[in-house]
């Protein structure tokens, strides 16, 4: 399919209903515009107007989705060319050069955030990892490549769209090398003082848990000296954080062997496998052993996948946040640290803030915030967007 690069359609906002996108939000939904267009717009550009009839923006279309535009530019008359894509993620990298982080992987092209709706680009050293999260990328995604390439020249580009969301825009989910070397299976990369080991293949997301790199920089630097739990370990990304920050002790708990096999190894690779712990169990489950066998931390880190992807099972992801949170407060040494997340974004940061304070008065303990944070600089939000705002991790100590 070649996609137009100027609208031949043109959708029309329901009266009332044009409120949320007016505001900055990028997102049309079907059930928002008076007429949805036919077939023959799928991945094409198309005017939005809003209930007056104005021109709001102009973005592409995929009628089979919920998510029928996904707003591209708010100027009339652009043309969403090859240059007009160029220009996007050239500005995305630059925003990247102009605040970089400490490692060799971070995300560079964050979707929404970055104006290119549905496009997640990660890098890991010299390779790129990507999502295609929509048909309108999907149509474009070769010239999308060619543009990549021809602005990072990385050694090659992976494709992880293997993610169920992209059943809701009509395609199958797909991994395979999209350009250029296959990334190699003993893939390193460092962050802060420590590295590790990726797989970029199979491992979660686009291969790691880049955003939270900043939450585990900052467990490195207060874990000297301190016993240290973190359940939903994954690969031990805060787990190299805690021991190579010079803990005297982390136990670590998944429920994936392969996740813990790959821990282990990191724990190898930062030579602090002495000092490392490893568990393969269901965390809920072991979070109860550890509190009928008395058993003392001085950080608890509790790094769900998460809860909930959907408003009706919001109820349940509370209880689960709950038990976990109570349980893990309940093992906190007096004055020790809670370091614990959510990366729903159906759960808001204040109704997470709550849900931990609820387990804290079930608890009998008191509890103290120290700080909420997000994803790092590389993972920029839209305030207009509160999706984009999912990963929450809150600091906090109990007494």
């Amino acid at each position: 399919m070649t996609p137009t690069v100027t609208a031949t359609h043109t959708v029309q906002f329901k009266p009332r209903r044009d409120e949320r996108a007016k505001a900055g939000h990028p997102w049309v939904f079907a059930g928002e515009i008076l007429a949805k267009p036919g077939d023959e717009a799928k991945g094409a550009i198309v005017t939005v107007l809003d209930a007056l009839g104005k021109f709001l923006g102009q973005g592409y279309c995929n009628p089979q989705s919920n998510i029928l535009v996904r707003i591209l530019s708010r100027v009339k008359g652009e043309v969403i060319d090859r240059e007009w894509w160029k220009s996007r993620l050239a500005e995305a990298i630059a925003l990247r050069a102009a605040y970089p982080v400490n490692s060799d992987a971070y995300r560079l092209v964050n979707a929404e955030a970055d104006g290119v709706p549905a496009l997640v680009v990660d890098r890991y050293g010299d390779y790129l990892s990507i999502q295609v999260l929509s048909l309108g990328i999907e149509v474009r995604l070769e010239e999308i490549t060619e543009l990549l390439v021809e602005l990072v020249q990385p050694k090659g580009i992976f494709e992880r769209s293997d993610v169920p969301v992209r059943r809701l825009e009509g395609l199958e989910p797909r991994t395979r090398v999209l350009w250029g070397e296959a990334p190699p299976t003993d893939l390193v990369i460092s962050e802060g003082p420590y590295r590790l080991k990726i797989d970029l293949e199979h491992g979660q997301k686009t291969g790691f848990f880049l955003d939270q790199r900043p939450n585990r920089l900052q467990v490195g630097q207060l874990s000297a000296g301190k016993r240290v739990l973190n359940c939903f370990c994954y690969s031990g990304g805060f787990t190299m954080a805690a021991a190579v920050g010079g803990a005297s002790e982390v136990v670590s708990v998944d429920i994936s062997e392969e996740a813990i096999e790959l821990g282990r190894a990191n724990a190898e690779l930062n030579g602090v496998a002495d000092r490392c712990e490893w568990v393969v169990a269901n965390a809920f489950d072991y979070l109860r052993e550890l509190e009928k066998a008395k058993e003392q931390f001085d950080v608890v880190i509790l790094d769900p996948p998460a809860f909930t992807k959907t408003k009706e099972s919001i109820p349940g992801a509370v209880r689960g946040y709950k038990e976990i949170n109570l349980r893990g407060i309940r093992l906190l040494k007096p004055g020790g640290l809670l370091v614990s997340s959510s990366c729903s974004h159906h759960i808001m940061a204040t109704h997470f803030q709550e849900i931990i304070q609820s387990a804290a008065i079930d608890s009998g303990r008191r509890l103290r915030s120290l700080e909420m944070r997000g994803a790092g600089m590389d993972h920029p939000t839209l305030p207009a967007a509160p999706e984009t705002q999912y990963l929450k991790c809150f600091y906090g100590t109990v007494h």
